[in-house]
């Protein structure tokens, strides 16, 4: 596909980047790392990058935005994943199914990117964060500590379905937020305190990451040479935020979790209200 455009978007498409955007290149560099570092503690870096590559590129279609950005998540989130298999038990039980499922059901969702209107989704989004929040801000303990108690063979098949069906779909969609996501559906359904519950969460979005990027390059939309750079940075994020989360134990995970759930909040809430 041939664009006549100029600035980055021309950059993009012929593989070169002109000095006149470095400025948004390197801003957009930074973002993939921090988005990495997100990610990686507690998901929700997408929130960082999706917005900065619309801001970089304007009038870029939201598929080639959501499929660089998948391009770039796919090796932090594999990397995170990699680390926490090294260095924790993961409960593969629970993540692999639903990393494979999740392949297969963001994939659907990314075919159907595009046909549904921003304003569909916004308020369902917007109610389900503000109840994340307040749920836990109310359970003060949620995550803190595992409850294998909780971990009974209904509640591993209700974990599976919910984040390999309904949240992969979301994040094929949509993506924001979808690694917080994961990490309160397996804390509050199999009872993983939030560093295990990040582990698994990190395997699934690879999952979801892949299924949206088969779909995303497919159909034409990923700007290869941008997004490669994006994700070198978003690797280096990855690995240092999942070092951080391992290190610092789930009372850290557990305020970062608030921090990004009210983030998505406002940037949610502004794109509602405000920007319209």
């Amino acid at each position: 596909m041939r664009l006549a455009t100029t600035g980055l978007v021309g950059a993009v498409v012929v593989g070169r980047m002109p000095p006149v955007d470095l400025v948004s290149v390197a801003t957009l560099l930074g973002a993939a790392a921090m988005a990495g570092w997100v990610d990686a503690v507690v998901g929700g870096g997408g929130l960082l990058l999706l917005p900065a590559l619309l801001v970089a590129a304007p009038g870029v279609p939201v598929a080639t935005a959501l499929g660089t950005n998948k391009l770039a998540a796919i090796f932090g989130t594999s990397t995170a994943a990699v680390t926490y298999a090294r260095r924790t038990k993961l409960d593969w039980a629970v993540a692999g199914p639903s990393a494979g499922l999740a392949v297969l059901t963001a994939g659907l969702g990314a075919v159907l990117a595009g046909s549904v209107p921003a304003g569909a989704y916004r308020p369902v989004v917007l109610v389900v964060l503000v109840s994340v929040a307040v749920f836990v801000l109310t359970r003060p303990r949620l995550g803190v500590l595992a409850l294998p108690q909780r971990r009974t063979s209904a509640r591993v098949v209700a974990a599976v379905a919910v984040a390999g069906l309904g949240i992969a779909l979301y994040d094929g969609l949509i993506g924001p937020g979808t690694g917080t996501f994961l990490v309160l559906a397996f804390t509050a359904l199999v009872g993983a305190d939030f560093v295990h519950a990040s582990a698994m969460a990190k395997v699934v979005n690879a999952g979801t990451n892949l299924g949206a990027l088969v779909v995303f390059a497919a159909t034409g939309h990923v700007w290869w040479l941008l997004g490669a750079a994006m994700a070198a940075c978003n690797v280096a994020g990855a690995a240092v935020g999942a070092r951080m989360a391992l290190r610092r134990g789930s009372g850290f995970v557990r305020v970062v979790l608030l921090v990004v759930v009210l983030a998505l909040v406002g940037r949610l809430g502004y794109d509602q209200w405000v920007a319209g």
